[in-house]
């Protein structure tokens, strides 16, 4: 498995049409760097698609999920990034309310 130390999610949609290169390029231009174990998150304007790209020290991996039903949990009025932890990872994939999750899984907030 890869090793992911840190998971970051992009705020403004990316045009999921985007290859690997493409997206590397967002990934820098948006947080300034690629860095080793670390995972990038985007979605499209609808918020029904997400793409992964993680650098795994080597070299970059790029992943893709979409919702047949529904929308992944988006924030649109937040800053340009933020850092999720895994259990909020897992939730927000599964296209359930991340922000809620807190450490260790505990929900904290209705």
């Amino acid at each position: 498995m890869i090793r992911v130390d840190a998971l970051w999610l992009a705020v403004e949609p990316l045009d999921l049409r985007a290859g690997t290169e493409a997206a590397l390029a967002r990934v820098v231009t948006v947080f300034g760097a690629a860095r080793p174990h670390h995972a990038y998150l985007f979605t499209n304007k609808r918020a029904n698609r997400i793409k992964v790209l993680v650098h795994d020290g080597i070299g970059v991996w790029l992943a893709a999920r979409r919702l047949n039903a529904g929308k992944f949990v988006w924030p649109r009025d937040a800053a340009t990034t933020l850092s999720v932890t895994r259990a909020q990872f897992d939730a927000l994939v599964l296209g359930l309310p991340w922000q809620r999750v807190g450490e260790a899984g505990i929900i904290r907030v209705l």
